[in-house]
Protein backbone atom coordinates (compact mmCIF):
# COMPACT_ATOMS: atom_id res chain seq x y z
CA UNK A 1 0.00 0.00 0.00
CA UNK A 2 2.71 2.49 0.91
CA UNK A 3 4.45 1.69 -2.52
CA UNK A 4 1.42 2.22 -4.21
CA UNK A 5 1.04 5.38 -2.48
CA UNK A 6 4.59 6.45 -3.51
CA UNK A 7 3.17 5.52 -7.04
CA UNK A 8 -0.20 7.54 -7.11
CA UNK A 9 2.13 10.91 -5.90
CA UNK A 10 4.70 10.45 -8.46
CA UNK A 11 1.83 10.08 -11.31
CA UNK A 12 0.42 13.80 -9.48
CA UNK A 13 3.74 15.24 -9.53
CA UNK A 14 4.48 14.11 -12.69
CA UNK A 15 0.89 15.59 -13.96
CA UNK A 16 1.25 19.01 -12.03
CA UNK A 17 4.82 19.01 -13.37
CA UNK A 18 3.73 18.64 -17.06
CA UNK A 19 0.72 21.02 -16.62
CA UNK A 20 3.07 24.04 -15.05
CA UNK A 21 5.59 23.67 -17.65
CA UNK A 22 2.59 23.88 -20.58
CA UNK A 23 1.20 27.16 -19.00
CA UNK A 24 4.25 28.32 -18.59
CA UNK A 25 5.26 28.02 -22.18
CA UNK A 26 2.02 29.34 -23.06
CA UNK A 27 2.48 32.30 -20.60
CA UNK A 28 5.62 33.10 -22.60
CA UNK A 29 4.49 32.52 -26.02
CA UNK A 30 1.92 35.39 -25.17
CA UNK A 31 4.79 37.49 -23.84
CA UNK A 32 6.70 37.17 -27.25
CA UNK A 33 3.52 38.06 -29.07
CA UNK A 34 2.88 41.44 -26.88
CA UNK A 35 5.85 42.31 -26.80
CA UNK A 36 5.55 42.46 -31.05
CA UNK A 37 2.18 43.83 -31.09
CA UNK A 38 3.82 46.76 -28.50
CA UNK A 39 6.63 47.36 -31.04
CA UNK A 40 4.63 47.54 -34.18
CA UNK A 41 2.61 50.11 -32.18
CA UNK A 42 5.24 52.07 -31.52
CA UNK A 43 6.08 52.15 -35.13
CA UNK A 44 2.88 53.37 -36.02
CA UNK A 45 2.47 56.29 -33.06
CA UNK A 46 5.82 57.65 -34.92
CA UNK A 47 4.06 57.44 -38.36
CA UNK A 48 1.14 58.86 -37.32
CA UNK A 49 3.31 61.86 -35.25
CA UNK A 50 5.14 62.31 -38.41
CA UNK A 51 1.60 62.83 -40.49
CA UNK A 52 -0.10 64.72 -37.83
CA UNK A 53 -2.84 62.79 -36.60
CA UNK A 54 -3.73 63.68 -33.18
CA UNK A 55 -6.53 61.30 -33.01
CA UNK A 56 -4.86 58.35 -34.24
CA UNK A 57 -1.84 59.05 -31.64
CA UNK A 58 -3.76 59.02 -28.70
CA UNK A 59 -5.65 55.86 -29.63
CA UNK A 60 -2.37 54.07 -30.65
CA UNK A 61 -1.19 55.39 -26.94
CA UNK A 62 -3.87 53.90 -25.03
CA UNK A 63 -3.39 50.76 -27.05
CA UNK A 64 0.42 51.12 -26.50
CA UNK A 65 -0.72 51.52 -22.44
CA UNK A 66 -2.88 48.56 -22.62
CA UNK A 67 0.19 46.70 -24.25
CA UNK A 68 2.89 47.33 -21.39
CA UNK A 69 0.32 46.27 -18.66
CA UNK A 70 -0.56 43.22 -20.38
CA UNK A 71 3.00 42.18 -20.44
CA UNK A 72 3.74 43.61 -16.83
CA UNK A 73 1.03 40.84 -15.83
CA UNK A 74 2.23 38.35 -18.21
CA UNK A 75 5.59 38.49 -16.97
CA UNK A 76 4.61 38.68 -13.24
CA UNK A 77 2.71 35.48 -14.09
CA UNK A 78 5.42 33.63 -15.89
CA UNK A 79 7.97 34.25 -12.82
CA UNK A 80 5.45 32.77 -10.14
CA UNK A 81 4.79 29.36 -12.74
CA UNK A 82 8.27 28.95 -12.81
CA UNK A 83 9.07 29.42 -9.35
CA UNK A 84 6.03 26.91 -9.22
CA UNK A 85 7.22 24.50 -11.44
CA UNK A 86 10.99 24.42 -9.87
CA UNK A 87 9.30 23.44 -6.42
CA UNK A 88 7.60 20.65 -8.26
CA UNK A 89 10.58 19.45 -9.68
CA UNK A 90 12.34 19.30 -6.69
CA UNK A 91 9.27 17.30 -4.91
CA UNK A 92 9.37 14.89 -7.49
CA UNK A 93 13.21 14.23 -7.77
CA UNK A 94 12.43 13.97 -3.52
CA UNK A 95 9.55 11.63 -3.73
CA UNK A 96 11.77 9.39 -6.59
CA UNK A 97 14.40 9.62 -4.07
CA UNK A 98 12.42 7.86 -1.56
CA UNK A 99 10.83 5.38 -3.99
CA UNK A 100 14.33 3.86 -4.97
CA UNK A 101 14.73 3.13 -1.21
CA UNK A 102 11.88 0.78 -1.80
CA UNK A 103 13.32 -1.34 -4.74
CA UNK A 104 14.28 -4.45 -3.21
CA UNK A 105 10.66 -4.60 -1.22
CA UNK A 106 8.51 -3.67 -5.23
CA UNK A 107 10.74 -7.06 -6.23
CA UNK A 108 9.55 -9.10 -3.15
CA UNK A 109 5.97 -7.33 -3.69
CA UNK A 110 6.10 -8.78 -7.20
CA UNK A 111 7.38 -12.34 -6.05
CA UNK A 112 4.79 -12.86 -3.55
CA UNK A 113 1.91 -11.76 -6.27
CA UNK A 114 3.51 -14.22 -8.72
CA UNK A 115 2.93 -16.80 -5.94
CA UNK A 116 -0.16 -16.13 -4.68
CA UNK A 117 -1.59 -15.95 -8.89
CA UNK A 118 0.19 -19.21 -9.07
CA UNK A 119 -1.90 -20.29 -5.92
CA UNK A 120 -5.27 -18.81 -7.24
CA UNK A 121 -4.47 -21.03 -10.45
CA UNK A 122 -4.05 -24.83 -8.76
CA UNK A 123 -7.62 -23.78 -6.78
CA UNK A 124 -9.08 -22.32 -10.06
CA UNK A 125 -8.09 -26.00 -11.57
CA UNK A 126 -9.69 -28.04 -8.74
CA UNK A 127 -12.83 -26.29 -8.21
CA UNK A 128 -12.76 -27.18 -12.66
CA UNK A 129 -12.31 -30.52 -11.54
CA UNK A 130 -14.98 -30.89 -9.07
CA UNK A 131 -17.75 -29.22 -10.93
CA UNK A 132 -16.45 -31.20 -13.94
CA UNK A 133 -17.14 -34.32 -11.01
CA UNK A 134 -20.53 -32.86 -10.34
CA UNK A 135 -21.86 -32.41 -14.09
CA UNK A 136 -21.43 -36.25 -14.84
CA UNK A 137 -22.80 -36.90 -11.28
CA UNK A 138 -26.00 -34.93 -12.59
CA UNK A 139 -25.73 -36.52 -16.06
CA UNK A 140 -25.95 -39.90 -14.78
CA UNK A 141 -28.89 -38.86 -12.44
CA UNK A 142 -30.66 -37.10 -15.28
CA UNK A 143 -30.49 -40.38 -17.56
CA UNK A 144 -31.36 -42.24 -14.49
CA UNK A 145 -34.47 -40.17 -14.01
CA UNK A 146 -35.49 -40.38 -17.52
CA UNK A 147 -35.20 -43.91 -17.62
CA UNK A 148 -37.74 -44.54 -14.67
CA UNK A 149 -39.46 -41.59 -16.44
CA UNK A 150 -39.67 -43.48 -19.76
CA UNK A 151 -40.83 -46.92 -17.37
CA UNK A 152 -43.47 -45.36 -15.51
CA UNK A 153 -45.02 -43.58 -19.03
CA UNK A 154 -44.64 -46.91 -20.22
CA UNK A 155 -46.66 -48.60 -17.18
CA UNK A 156 -49.17 -45.57 -17.68
CA UNK A 157 -50.01 -46.44 -21.06
CA UNK A 158 -50.41 -50.35 -20.57
CA UNK A 159 -52.91 -49.26 -17.50
CA UNK A 160 -54.63 -46.87 -20.19
CA UNK A 161 -54.89 -49.85 -22.65
CA UNK A 162 -55.87 -52.33 -19.76
CA UNK A 163 -58.42 -49.68 -18.78
CA UNK A 164 -60.16 -48.78 -22.39
CA UNK A 165 -60.22 -52.71 -23.24
CA UNK A 166 -61.98 -52.45 -19.69
CA UNK A 167 -64.30 -49.99 -20.44
CA UNK A 168 -65.09 -51.36 -24.42
CA UNK A 169 -66.11 -54.05 -22.34
CA UNK A 170 -68.14 -53.07 -19.93
CA UNK A 171 -69.91 -50.28 -23.25
CA UNK A 172 -70.47 -53.89 -24.81
CA UNK A 173 -72.24 -55.57 -22.20
CA UNK A 174 -74.15 -52.25 -21.19
CA UNK A 175 -75.30 -51.66 -25.14
CA UNK A 176 -76.55 -55.51 -24.62
CA UNK A 177 -78.42 -54.91 -21.19
CA UNK A 178 -80.04 -51.76 -22.69
CA UNK A 179 -80.99 -53.88 -26.29
CA UNK A 180 -82.76 -56.10 -23.94
CA UNK A 181 -83.91 -53.63 -21.56
CA UNK A 182 -85.14 -51.81 -25.02
CA UNK A 183 -86.45 -54.97 -26.31
CA UNK A 184 -88.95 -55.37 -23.33
CA UNK A 185 -90.06 -51.92 -23.36
CA UNK A 186 -91.63 -52.12 -26.55
CA UNK A 187 -92.85 -55.69 -25.59
CA UNK A 188 -94.42 -53.55 -22.74
CA UNK A 189 -95.68 -50.83 -25.13
CA UNK A 190 -97.32 -53.74 -27.82
CA UNK A 191 -99.16 -54.95 -24.84
CA UNK A 192 -100.63 -51.62 -23.86
CA UNK A 193 -101.15 -50.52 -27.45
CA UNK A 194 -103.39 -54.05 -27.76
CA UNK A 195 -104.61 -53.31 -24.86
CA UNK A 196 -105.60 -50.11 -25.63
CA UNK A 197 -107.12 -51.09 -28.84
CA UNK A 198 -109.50 -54.00 -27.96
CA UNK A 199 -110.85 -50.89 -25.38
CA UNK A 200 -111.52 -48.44 -28.29
CA UNK A 201 -112.73 -51.95 -30.20
CA UNK A 202 -115.19 -52.23 -26.59
CA UNK A 203 -115.82 -48.15 -26.61
CA UNK A 204 -116.48 -47.97 -30.50
CA UNK A 205 -119.06 -51.13 -30.05
CA UNK A 206 -120.94 -49.22 -27.26
CA UNK A 207 -121.33 -45.92 -28.96
CA UNK A 208 -122.53 -48.43 -32.11
CA UNK A 209 -125.43 -49.68 -29.73
CA UNK A 210 -125.86 -46.16 -28.49
CA UNK A 211 -126.37 -44.55 -32.14
CA UNK A 212 -128.80 -47.48 -32.38
CA UNK A 213 -130.61 -46.66 -29.41
CA UNK A 214 -130.55 -42.85 -30.51
CA UNK A 215 -131.99 -44.13 -34.55
CA UNK A 216 -134.79 -46.09 -32.54
CA UNK A 217 -135.73 -43.12 -30.70
CA UNK A 218 -135.72 -40.85 -33.76
CA UNK A 219 -138.90 -42.52 -34.66
CA UNK A 220 -140.50 -42.58 -31.50
CA UNK A 221 -139.56 -38.52 -31.58
CA UNK A 222 -141.43 -38.33 -35.33
CA UNK A 223 -144.62 -40.09 -33.49
CA UNK A 224 -144.49 -37.45 -30.65
CA UNK A 225 -143.99 -34.73 -33.36
CA UNK A 226 -147.22 -35.90 -34.96
CA UNK A 227 -149.12 -35.73 -31.76
CA UNK A 228 -147.81 -32.32 -31.28
CA UNK A 229 -149.79 -31.90 -34.20
CA UNK A 230 -152.67 -33.05 -33.38
CA UNK A 231 -152.22 -31.32 -30.29
CA UNK A 232 -152.02 -27.98 -32.07
CA UNK A 233 -155.66 -28.92 -33.69
CA UNK A 234 -156.54 -29.04 -30.17
CA UNK A 235 -155.26 -26.03 -29.55
CA UNK A 236 -156.51 -24.30 -32.15
CA UNK A 237 -160.21 -25.61 -31.33
CA UNK A 238 -160.05 -24.64 -28.14
CA UNK A 239 -159.22 -21.17 -29.22
CA UNK A 240 -162.33 -21.04 -31.24
CA UNK A 241 -164.54 -22.08 -28.31
CA UNK A 242 -162.73 -19.66 -25.77
CA UNK A 243 -163.53 -17.14 -28.54
CA UNK A 244 -166.93 -18.16 -29.04
CA UNK A 245 -167.24 -18.01 -25.23
CA UNK A 246 -165.54 -14.49 -24.80
CA UNK A 247 -168.17 -13.53 -26.89
CA UNK A 248 -171.55 -15.72 -25.45
CA UNK A 249 -169.76 -13.77 -22.25
CA UNK A 250 -169.95 -10.13 -24.08
CA UNK A 251 -165.84 -9.59 -23.06
CA UNK A 252 -163.48 -7.85 -25.47
CA UNK A 253 -162.43 -10.66 -27.81
CA UNK A 254 -159.50 -9.26 -29.40
CA UNK A 255 -158.20 -8.15 -26.62
CA UNK A 256 -158.72 -11.70 -24.32
CA UNK A 257 -156.47 -13.17 -27.48
CA UNK A 258 -153.81 -10.66 -27.33
CA UNK A 259 -153.47 -11.22 -23.56
CA UNK A 260 -153.54 -14.80 -23.79
CA UNK A 261 -150.77 -14.76 -27.14
CA UNK A 262 -148.73 -12.41 -25.08
CA UNK A 263 -148.49 -15.16 -22.25
CA UNK A 264 -148.06 -17.76 -24.06
CA UNK A 265 -144.97 -15.62 -25.75
CA UNK A 266 -143.88 -14.83 -22.56
CA UNK A 267 -143.34 -18.57 -21.63
CA UNK A 268 -141.78 -19.37 -24.60
CA UNK A 269 -139.10 -16.80 -23.48
CA UNK A 270 -138.62 -18.61 -19.92
CA UNK A 271 -138.12 -21.89 -22.09
CA UNK A 272 -135.41 -20.39 -24.14
CA UNK A 273 -133.98 -18.66 -21.42
CA UNK A 274 -133.42 -22.07 -19.29
CA UNK A 275 -132.14 -23.12 -22.51
CA UNK A 276 -129.65 -20.62 -22.69
CA UNK A 277 -128.71 -20.98 -18.63
CA UNK A 278 -128.45 -25.12 -19.68
CA UNK A 279 -125.80 -24.39 -22.40
CA UNK A 280 -123.76 -21.95 -20.74
CA UNK A 281 -123.69 -24.63 -17.84
CA UNK A 282 -121.96 -27.44 -19.78
CA UNK A 283 -119.87 -24.53 -21.96
CA UNK A 284 -118.37 -23.81 -17.71
CA UNK A 285 -118.38 -27.29 -17.14
CA UNK A 286 -116.45 -28.23 -20.39
CA UNK A 287 -113.82 -25.28 -19.42
CA UNK A 288 -113.15 -26.65 -15.35
CA UNK A 289 -113.22 -30.19 -17.17
CA UNK A 290 -110.06 -28.55 -19.84
CA UNK A 291 -108.91 -27.31 -16.77
CA UNK A 292 -108.82 -30.53 -14.75
CA UNK A 293 -107.37 -32.25 -17.52
CA UNK A 294 -104.33 -30.30 -17.41
CA UNK A 295 -103.49 -31.18 -14.08
CA UNK A 296 -104.24 -34.65 -14.33
CA UNK A 297 -102.18 -34.29 -17.14
CA UNK A 298 -99.24 -33.50 -15.16
CA UNK A 299 -100.13 -36.10 -12.17
CA UNK A 300 -100.97 -38.79 -14.32
CA UNK A 301 -97.43 -39.94 -14.79
CA UNK A 302 -96.99 -40.15 -10.90
CA UNK A 303 -100.72 -42.37 -10.93
CA UNK A 304 -100.60 -45.90 -12.34
CA UNK A 305 -101.67 -46.08 -15.54
CA UNK A 306 -103.74 -49.49 -15.06
CA UNK A 307 -105.42 -48.06 -12.25
CA UNK A 308 -106.36 -44.89 -14.78
CA UNK A 309 -107.95 -47.61 -17.40
CA UNK A 310 -109.48 -49.31 -15.03
CA UNK A 311 -111.41 -45.89 -13.66
CA UNK A 312 -112.52 -44.96 -17.03
CA UNK A 313 -113.53 -48.26 -17.91
CA UNK A 314 -115.82 -48.16 -14.87
CA UNK A 315 -117.16 -44.64 -15.89
CA UNK A 316 -118.11 -45.65 -19.20
CA UNK A 317 -119.88 -48.59 -18.27
CA UNK A 318 -121.69 -46.72 -16.20
CA UNK A 319 -122.25 -43.78 -18.53
CA UNK A 320 -123.25 -46.12 -21.03
CA UNK A 321 -125.29 -47.96 -18.18
CA UNK A 322 -127.65 -44.81 -17.83
CA UNK A 323 -127.77 -43.67 -21.14
CA UNK A 324 -128.31 -46.40 -23.30
CA UNK A 325 -129.52 -49.31 -21.44
CA UNK A 326 -132.20 -47.10 -19.05
CA UNK A 327 -135.70 -48.34 -19.64
CA UNK A 328 -137.44 -45.06 -19.10
CA UNK A 329 -139.05 -43.35 -22.23
CA UNK A 330 -137.30 -40.10 -23.10
CA UNK A 331 -139.29 -37.05 -23.15
CA UNK A 332 -137.71 -34.16 -23.95
CA UNK A 333 -138.74 -31.13 -22.05
CA UNK A 334 -138.19 -28.71 -25.64
CA UNK A 335 -141.16 -30.84 -27.17
CA UNK A 336 -143.18 -30.60 -24.47
CA UNK A 337 -143.08 -27.09 -24.10
CA UNK A 338 -143.74 -26.47 -27.25
CA UNK A 339 -147.05 -28.88 -27.17
CA UNK A 340 -149.16 -26.50 -25.93
CA UNK A 341 -148.23 -23.29 -28.11
CA UNK A 342 -148.68 -25.48 -31.18
CA UNK A 343 -145.51 -25.65 -32.84
CA UNK A 344 -143.32 -28.16 -33.29
CA UNK A 345 -139.13 -27.64 -34.48
CA UNK A 346 -138.94 -29.13 -37.57
CA UNK A 347 -135.39 -27.82 -38.55
CA UNK A 348 -134.04 -28.83 -35.30
CA UNK A 349 -131.02 -32.08 -35.80
CA UNK A 350 -131.39 -35.54 -34.26
CA UNK A 351 -127.63 -34.74 -32.30
CA UNK A 352 -129.66 -32.04 -29.94
CA UNK A 353 -132.44 -34.15 -29.46
CA UNK A 354 -130.69 -36.61 -28.27
CA UNK A 355 -128.06 -34.34 -26.25
CA UNK A 356 -131.55 -32.86 -25.04
CA UNK A 357 -132.73 -36.06 -24.08
CA UNK A 358 -129.62 -37.02 -22.50
CA UNK A 359 -129.31 -34.65 -20.26
CA UNK A 360 -133.22 -35.02 -19.14
CA UNK A 361 -132.74 -38.39 -18.48
CA UNK A 362 -129.78 -37.69 -16.23
CA UNK A 363 -131.79 -35.26 -14.18
CA UNK A 364 -135.02 -37.27 -13.75
CA UNK A 365 -132.70 -40.72 -12.57
CA UNK A 366 -130.68 -39.33 -10.58
CA UNK A 367 -132.51 -41.70 -7.96
CA UNK A 368 -131.49 -45.24 -9.80
CA UNK A 369 -127.64 -43.89 -10.32
CA UNK A 370 -126.87 -45.19 -6.84
CA UNK A 371 -127.85 -49.20 -8.27
CA UNK A 372 -126.27 -48.40 -11.77
CA UNK A 373 -123.18 -47.36 -11.06
CA UNK A 374 -121.47 -50.85 -10.97
CA UNK A 375 -118.81 -51.88 -12.41
CA UNK A 376 -118.54 -54.58 -15.15
CA UNK A 377 -115.51 -56.24 -13.56
CA UNK A 378 -115.46 -57.40 -9.88
CA UNK A 379 -113.43 -55.63 -7.63
CA UNK A 380 -111.90 -52.76 -9.54
CA UNK A 381 -114.82 -50.79 -7.72
CA UNK A 382 -113.21 -51.01 -4.42
CA UNK A 383 -110.03 -49.58 -5.26
CA UNK A 384 -110.30 -46.10 -4.17
CA UNK A 385 -108.56 -43.12 -5.78
CA UNK A 386 -107.80 -39.92 -4.08
CA UNK A 387 -107.07 -38.09 -7.62
CA UNK A 388 -109.96 -39.08 -9.88
CA UNK A 389 -113.43 -39.90 -7.23
CA UNK A 390 -116.54 -40.36 -9.32
CA UNK A 391 -119.75 -37.90 -7.90
CA UNK A 392 -123.15 -39.81 -6.40
CA UNK A 393 -125.28 -37.31 -8.74
CA UNK A 394 -122.78 -36.23 -10.95
CA UNK A 395 -124.43 -35.04 -14.52
CA UNK A 396 -123.96 -37.96 -17.22
CA UNK A 397 -122.62 -35.19 -19.70
CA UNK A 398 -119.95 -34.04 -17.68
CA UNK A 399 -119.12 -38.02 -16.78
CA UNK A 400 -118.71 -38.60 -20.58
CA UNK A 401 -116.75 -35.40 -21.67
CA UNK A 402 -114.34 -36.11 -18.57
CA UNK A 403 -113.57 -39.89 -20.20
CA UNK A 404 -113.37 -38.70 -23.47
CA UNK A 405 -110.93 -35.97 -22.32
CA UNK A 406 -108.96 -38.06 -20.02
CA UNK A 407 -108.32 -40.90 -23.12
CA UNK A 408 -107.64 -38.30 -25.41
CA UNK A 409 -104.77 -37.33 -23.27
CA UNK A 410 -103.77 -40.97 -22.35
CA UNK A 411 -103.60 -41.64 -25.89
CA UNK A 412 -101.65 -38.59 -26.88
CA UNK A 413 -99.10 -39.19 -24.12
CA UNK A 414 -98.29 -43.08 -25.39
CA UNK A 415 -97.97 -41.66 -28.45
CA UNK A 416 -95.38 -39.43 -27.43
CA UNK A 417 -93.65 -42.00 -25.03
CA UNK A 418 -93.81 -44.91 -28.18
CA UNK A 419 -92.66 -42.42 -30.59
CA UNK A 420 -95.86 -42.10 -32.65
CA UNK A 421 -95.37 -38.30 -33.27
CA UNK A 422 -98.07 -36.09 -35.49
CA UNK A 423 -98.36 -32.43 -36.77
CA UNK A 424 -98.26 -29.43 -34.82
CA UNK A 425 -101.31 -27.37 -36.49
CA UNK A 426 -103.27 -24.16 -35.51
CA UNK A 427 -106.25 -22.83 -38.04
CA UNK A 428 -105.57 -22.20 -40.94
CA UNK A 429 -101.35 -22.93 -41.10
CA UNK A 430 -99.03 -25.61 -40.14
CA UNK A 431 -95.95 -25.52 -38.37
CA UNK A 432 -93.04 -27.01 -40.18
CA UNK A 433 -89.22 -27.64 -39.75
CA UNK A 434 -87.95 -27.76 -36.21
CA UNK A 435 -90.16 -27.40 -32.71
CA UNK A 436 -87.05 -26.35 -31.00
CA UNK A 437 -84.51 -23.73 -31.53
CA UNK A 438 -81.28 -23.60 -29.92
CA UNK A 439 -79.32 -20.17 -28.92
CA UNK A 440 -76.72 -20.39 -30.10
CA UNK A 441 -77.35 -22.56 -32.94
CA UNK A 442 -74.39 -24.73 -33.09
CA UNK A 443 -72.14 -25.91 -29.69
CA UNK A 444 -68.50 -24.53 -30.38
CA UNK A 445 -65.68 -24.97 -28.55
CA UNK A 446 -62.74 -23.61 -29.92
CA UNK A 447 -58.69 -23.73 -29.36
CA UNK A 448 -59.30 -26.32 -26.51
CA UNK A 449 -56.10 -27.61 -24.05
CA UNK A 450 -55.88 -31.09 -23.17
CA UNK A 451 -56.91 -31.50 -19.17
CA UNK A 452 -58.93 -28.63 -18.97
CA UNK A 453 -62.53 -28.17 -18.34
CA UNK A 454 -65.01 -26.11 -20.44
CA UNK A 455 -68.55 -25.41 -19.79
CA UNK A 456 -71.45 -23.81 -22.37
CA UNK A 457 -74.99 -23.02 -21.24
CA UNK A 458 -77.49 -23.53 -24.04
CA UNK A 459 -81.17 -22.32 -24.23
CA UNK A 460 -83.58 -24.02 -26.22
CA UNK A 461 -86.73 -22.28 -27.40
CA UNK A 462 -89.89 -23.64 -28.13
CA UNK A 463 -90.53 -22.48 -31.84
CA UNK A 464 -94.11 -24.61 -32.26
CA UNK A 465 -97.69 -23.39 -32.41
CA UNK A 466 -99.03 -25.01 -29.08
CA UNK A 467 -97.94 -26.80 -26.25
CA UNK A 468 -94.43 -29.10 -27.18
CA UNK A 469 -92.65 -31.54 -24.58
CA UNK A 470 -88.40 -32.04 -24.79
CA UNK A 471 -86.49 -35.09 -24.08
CA UNK A 472 -82.82 -35.71 -24.23
CA UNK A 473 -82.08 -38.61 -26.36
CA UNK A 474 -77.94 -38.40 -25.80
CA UNK A 475 -75.12 -37.38 -27.38
CA UNK A 476 -73.08 -38.80 -30.77
CA UNK A 477 -70.91 -42.23 -30.14
CA UNK A 478 -67.62 -40.46 -30.38
CA UNK A 479 -68.47 -37.95 -28.06
CA UNK A 480 -69.43 -40.15 -25.00
CA UNK A 481 -66.21 -39.91 -23.31
CA UNK A 482 -65.36 -36.22 -23.74
CA UNK A 483 -69.06 -34.13 -23.75
CA UNK A 484 -71.12 -34.45 -20.57
CA UNK A 485 -74.97 -32.32 -20.64
CA UNK A 486 -76.44 -31.75 -17.73
CA UNK A 487 -80.75 -31.42 -18.87
CA UNK A 488 -83.43 -30.88 -16.54
CA UNK A 489 -86.75 -32.15 -18.36
CA UNK A 490 -88.84 -28.82 -17.79
CA UNK A 491 -92.63 -30.76 -18.78
CA UNK A 492 -94.79 -29.11 -20.96
CA UNK A 493 -93.76 -26.11 -22.48
CA UNK A 494 -95.99 -23.10 -24.38
CA UNK A 495 -95.15 -21.55 -27.54
CA UNK A 496 -92.26 -19.13 -26.63
CA UNK A 497 -90.97 -20.66 -23.80
CA UNK A 498 -87.58 -21.59 -22.83
CA UNK A 499 -85.31 -23.86 -21.26
CA UNK A 500 -82.12 -24.22 -20.08
CA UNK A 501 -79.32 -27.43 -20.41
CA UNK A 502 -75.97 -27.39 -19.92
CA UNK A 503 -72.68 -29.48 -21.97
CA UNK A 504 -69.25 -29.98 -20.11
CA UNK A 505 -66.44 -30.73 -21.94
CA UNK A 506 -63.25 -32.13 -20.70
CA UNK A 507 -60.57 -32.97 -23.78
CA UNK A 508 -58.56 -36.48 -23.24
CA UNK A 509 -56.61 -36.26 -27.08
CA UNK A 510 -55.54 -33.03 -29.02
CA UNK A 511 -57.91 -34.00 -31.67
CA UNK A 512 -61.18 -32.26 -33.28
CA UNK A 513 -64.38 -33.94 -32.61
CA UNK A 514 -67.63 -33.68 -34.27
CA UNK A 515 -71.16 -34.50 -33.30
CA UNK A 516 -74.84 -33.36 -31.95
CA UNK A 517 -77.03 -33.61 -28.87
CA UNK A 518 -80.01 -35.35 -29.37
CA UNK A 519 -83.43 -34.52 -28.46
CA UNK A 520 -86.70 -35.77 -28.54
CA UNK A 521 -90.05 -33.09 -29.35
CA UNK A 522 -93.81 -34.06 -29.55
CA UNK A 523 -92.92 -33.27 -33.61
CA UNK A 524 -90.15 -35.39 -34.20
CA UNK A 525 -86.47 -35.65 -33.34
CA UNK A 526 -83.98 -32.79 -33.58
CA UNK A 527 -80.38 -31.97 -32.27
CA UNK A 528 -78.26 -29.31 -31.60
CA UNK A 529 -74.71 -30.07 -33.32
CA UNK A 530 -71.10 -29.57 -31.55
CA UNK A 531 -68.18 -29.51 -32.84
CA UNK A 532 -64.60 -29.42 -30.70
CA UNK A 533 -61.97 -27.82 -32.76
CA UNK A 534 -58.02 -27.62 -31.77
CA UNK A 535 -55.47 -25.08 -32.17
CA UNK A 536 -54.50 -24.00 -35.39
CA UNK A 537 -52.35 -21.67 -37.36
CA UNK A 538 -54.48 -19.58 -39.65
CA UNK A 539 -52.04 -17.20 -42.27
CA UNK A 540 -54.08 -14.35 -44.23
CA UNK A 541 -52.91 -11.44 -46.96
CA UNK A 542 -54.38 -8.53 -46.64
CA UNK A 543 -54.35 -8.06 -50.20
CA UNK A 544 -54.96 -10.58 -53.16
CA UNK A 545 -53.21 -8.50 -55.69
CA UNK A 546 -50.37 -5.64 -55.56
CA UNK A 547 -51.28 -3.32 -58.24
CA UNK A 548 -48.66 -0.63 -58.25
CA UNK A 549 -50.38 1.67 -60.94
CA UNK A 550 -48.53 3.64 -63.58
CA UNK A 551 -45.25 4.15 -63.56
CA UNK A 552 -42.39 6.15 -64.75
CA UNK A 553 -39.15 5.01 -66.45
CA UNK A 554 -35.97 5.07 -63.01
CA UNK A 555 -39.24 5.32 -60.88
CA UNK A 556 -39.44 3.05 -57.48
CA UNK A 557 -42.30 2.47 -55.77
CA UNK A 558 -43.13 0.15 -52.72
CA UNK A 559 -46.16 -1.54 -51.60
CA UNK A 560 -46.46 -2.56 -48.34
CA UNK A 561 -48.06 -6.32 -47.17
CA UNK A 562 -49.41 -7.48 -44.47
CA UNK A 563 -49.30 -11.42 -43.37
CA UNK A 564 -51.88 -11.90 -40.16
CA UNK A 565 -52.17 -15.35 -38.11
CA UNK A 566 -55.67 -15.44 -36.80
CA UNK A 567 -55.52 -18.47 -35.41
CA UNK A 568 -54.43 -19.44 -31.65
CA UNK A 569 -50.89 -21.86 -32.64
CA UNK A 570 -48.04 -19.80 -33.94
CA UNK A 571 -46.35 -21.07 -36.74
CA UNK A 572 -43.46 -20.38 -39.06
CA UNK A 573 -43.11 -18.58 -42.49
CA UNK A 574 -40.86 -17.67 -45.42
Amino acid sequence: RSLQLLNDKVREKKLMVQKTSDTLSACRLRSKMLVKQLDHVDMEIEREEEAGNVAAVSRLQAVSYRLCTELETERELELSLALTLKQNLVELWQIETEQEKYDILREQLQKDEEELQMQYQEEREVRIWKEKITALQAEGTRRTREKREKEAQREREERNKKLLEDAKRNHEKAVCFLRQSMARIHEKNAKEEAKAQEHMERRIQAVLSLKTSITSNREKLQTLQNLNKAKALEAKKEEMKMREAILAEGGNVVREIFLHKRQQEHEKRKEAFREQQKSRKIEIVSRILQERAATHRQRKSQSPTKAIKAHVTVIFNCIFKTCVLSPKPWCPPSVYSLAGEGTAPQGESSENTAQDVLQESGDEDTERDKTLLVPEFPGLWNQEFDLHKVPKAEDPTQLALRTIRTQMAKEKMEKLQTGILHKQTVPAQEHKGCAFHSKPSYIHFKDFDVGQIYKKKIILTNASYTVNYCRLVGISECLKDFINVHFDPPGKMSSGMSCEFLVTFKPMINKGLEGAVKFMAQTGPFSVPLKCTIKTCMLALDKELIDFGSLVVGETISRPISLTNSGALGARFR
